[in-house]
């Protein structure tokens, strides 16, 4: 849809206008699915994913602000996120389906032997080759094997201190927005820029490890990644 069009149709939807809200809906119908996709296989069937993606997109339409110069898409993006993992969060654990742990532990296994045999870690390609998937797959395979937590159970070497009492408190607020924001908006980046986020933050690999899954060197990869966040950085700057 064209810029002015959407504006026009958010003016009309906020003036109560259901056909306009409705066609809205059904024209940002891939951007609702684009955003849900990340959350499948969490326990939730994908229709009722879908229709929590919908709740959050017309909470968007009723508080989008057509006076300021920013794109309608930016501004949806993380309401739509927010009402999935509201919902995760306060309706029960997040799920993983029982192929995904079967194949995260075929992975973890397959990741033990390589580096036993090897002396060294497998890279994402060479994961994604041995189990006939993508590399992004892989990556959110191996990420579901992560159990989370409670902060508040104890720690192993310490029974009387909790996770919490642990847990790093440098991070201020503004840089969790920042991290926050970044995963929203990954689905836009560029293949090779989103392959390079995805592994950084959501697999935690070095420099040096995603350097050797691209074939080029940890300084490019540096350069690269600090340009990344940089035009990120621009992009909420620009839409705040």
């Amino acid at each position: 849809m064209e810029r002015e069009e959407t504006l026009e149709l958010i003016r009309s939807a906020q003036l109560g206008d259901r056909s306009a809200c409705e066609e809205l809906v059904t024209k940002n119908s891939p951007l609702i699915k684009s955003v849900i996709r990340r959350y499948k296989n969490k326990g939730v069937e994908y229709d009722d994913l879908y229709q929590l993606g919908c709740v959050g997109f017309i909470k968007a339409v009723r508080n989008f602000s057509t006076q300021y110069e920013v794109r309608f898409s930016t501004y949806a993006v993380p309401m739509i996120a927010g009402e999935v993992k509201r919902f995760l969060r306060d309706d029960g654990p997040i799920k993983v389906s029982r192929g995904t742990k079967t194949t995260a532990i075929k992975i973890a296994r397959f990741v033990e032997e390589y580096k036993r045999d090897r002396g060294e870690s497998p890279t994402i390609e060479t994961i994604a080759a041995q189990f006939e998937i993508e590399p992004q797959e892989a990556v959110f395979i191996m990420d579901s094997g992560k159990h989370p937590v409670s902060i508040y159970e104890k720690t192993d070497d310490d029974s009387s201190r909790s996770l919490l009492d642990k847990l790093q408190t440098g991070e201020n607020d503004e840089e969790k927005l920042d991290r926050m924001m970044l995963k929203q908006v990954i689905g836009e980046l560029p293949p090779r820029d989103k392959k390079i986020i995805l592994l950084r933050y959501f697999a935690d690999k070095t420099q040096s490890e995603v350097a050797r899954a691209l074939n080029v060197s940890q300084v490019q990869i540096s350069r690269l990644e600090s340009k990344i966040l940089v035009k990120l950085r621009e992009h909420f700057a620009d839409n705040a």
